[in-house]
């Protein structure tokens, strides 16, 4: 019979048997799982083969591109006569057709963007200081088509293509690179996508062109404003009129703007970041002085009539013609000049003396400031007669009829003012002497003709004094006596 402990050890054996099972399962399973997605993934990356330009640009070849394209044809073809049947902008199919046109125009922009990372990707091999030169996708297709496998590039004729400080800069560049010729096989595939780039961009163009004849009808406002082109730029750019309405005005001034590369040259003439705004009559016609903050009107205003466009609040336009008016007349006011500096005339001199206060403060100031006889006598000369002087012989200060005779006075002295009397009995009245009882010429020791010298009291001496006493000393008979005198 089994004992308690061997019935507990097999059945410890029998769950490590189950749960080896189940772990070998487990293991099996997820085997399986790791190799279906390494499958997975394998085909998913074999599938996206950059090699091929079909697997990486797309948009061409699909429905929805060719339909829009050959509406857009037709539209073209037959004229921007436009009629409003009364019914609402949102259900027009005309405006449906601007609508997917404009949104049409964002995808154009993005797959030229994927085809331009797969042209430098390819000719980096050749050229790679080129990418860096060049920044606009179709200028770079452009270059990379015309100079393809050239190694001298004095032989490759790209005018037109890029500003001629570019051009100089590239064939600077060109000479000391360290780029190999390609393949012919890469080359080729390099060339196609440069051509499939350059045909987006000018679908792109017909799909604006087509935006730009509706504008007038779609967005009266703002056509008034920026004119049709840029107003189906701005639109093209932003996504449609309602994504425009909701876009912020500083956002609006930068649709557009291209990163400008100066090749080395001074930033000193290079203008600042704008967008379609500066294509716009209004922003040619201002000073250069001007257009930053003619910029910034333009795309506060062209953002109010993108709003008053996408709610229909006035399909006659009249909105956006006021607001050009006022832009108008802001730009001008900028223009003229400050008023001239008018001249202050001075002003009329007072013929009657002022009012002063009088009282007892003016009087004393009087007194305070009041010419003495003394010197009226010294600031007063006789009529041929010579003045005295302090150095004699006219030199020094002159006393003028101080001391001469005939001027009625014997002798002219300074008299105290009552002013100065006044302070000078203030200042005898108060005590300045020791921080002590008693003076402090005071002295504890008296000096006797009899017995010589003797000790006193000075404090009690001084308080005979004040109380209005008069005390004398004097020996008779060898002794001192003391007399009060009153």
């Amino acid at each position: 019979m089994a004992t308690l402990a061997d019935s507990f050890l097999a059945d410890l054996d029998e769950l490590s048997d189950n749960d080896a099972d189940l772990v070998g399962e487990d293991n099996d399973v997820e085997a399986g799982n790791m190799d279906e997605d390494v499958d997975g993934d394998l085909a998913d990356i074999e599938a996206l083969n950059y090699d091929d330009l079909d697997s990486v640009s797309k948009l061409q070849k699909t429905q929805r591109f060719n339909d829009i394209m050959q509406k857009v044809e037709n539209a073209l073809e037959k004229g921007s006569d436009v009629q409003d049947h009364g019914m609402v902008l949102e259900d027009d199919p005309e405006y449906q057709l601007i609508v997917n046109c404009n949104a049409l125009s964002v995808d154009i922009e993005n797959e030229i963007i994927i085809i331009h990372n797969f042209i430098r990707d390819k000719y980096r091999l050749k050229f790679p200081e080129l990418e860096s030169l060049v920044h606009h996708p179709i200028d770079y297709a452009r270059v990379v088509k015309k100079i393809g496998n050239e190694m001298d590039l004095t032989l490759v004729d790209m005018e037109g293509l890029i500003p001629a400080a570019i051009r100089m800069v590239i064939s600077v560049t060109a000479s000391t690179t360290s780029g190999k010729p390609l393949p012919e096989e890469v080359l080729q595939k390099t060339i196609d996508a440069c051509n499939r780039a350059l045909a987006l961009d000018s679908a792109k163009k017909k799909v604006l062109d087509f935006v730009e004849t509706r504008m007038g009808y779609i967005a009266p406002n703002l056509s008034a404003i920026v004119g049709s082109a840029v107003a189906a730029k701005l639109m093209g750019t932003a996504g449609g009129l309602t994504a425009l309405a909701k876009m912020p005005a500083c956002n609006v001034q930068l649709l557009g703007a291209k990163k400008k590369n100066l090749a080395g040259f001074s930033t000193a003439t290079s203008q600042f970041r704008v967008g379609y705004i500066e294509q716009t009559e209004v922003f040619q016609s201002t000073p250069p002085s001007l257009r930053m903050r003619a910029g910034r009107l333009l795309a506060a205003k062209s953002t109010l009539a993108a709003r008053v466009d996408s709610t229909r609040g006035d399909p006659s336009g009249n909105t956006g013609r006021t607001l050009r008016e006022e832009i108008h007349k802001k730009i001008e006011k900028w223009q003229e000049p400050p008023p001239a500096k008018q001249p202050k005339p001075l002003p009329v001199p007072d013929s009657e003396p002022k009012k002063k206060r009088g009282g007892r403060r003016l009087r004393k100031m009087k007194e305070r400031y009041a010419i003495t006889d003394m010197r009226k006598l010294a600031n007063r000369m006789q009529f041929g007669v010579p003045e005295e002087s302090s150095l004699g012989d006219g030199l020094g200060e002159g006393y003028g009829m101080l001391g001469q005779a005939g001027n009625g006075k014997l002798r002219v002295s300074i008299g105290q003012s009552k002013l100065a009397a006044k302070v000078a009995k203030k200042f005898k009245v108060k005590n300045y002497g020791s921080s002590g009882a008693t003076s402090g010429l005071t002295s504890s020791l008296a000096f006797t003709p009899v017995q010589g010298i003797e000790l006193t009291n000075p404090q009690a001496h001084a308080h005979q004094l004040g109380s209005g006493t008069q005390s004398t000393y004097f020996s008779e008979n060898g002794t001192f006596s003391k007399i009060k005198r009153t």
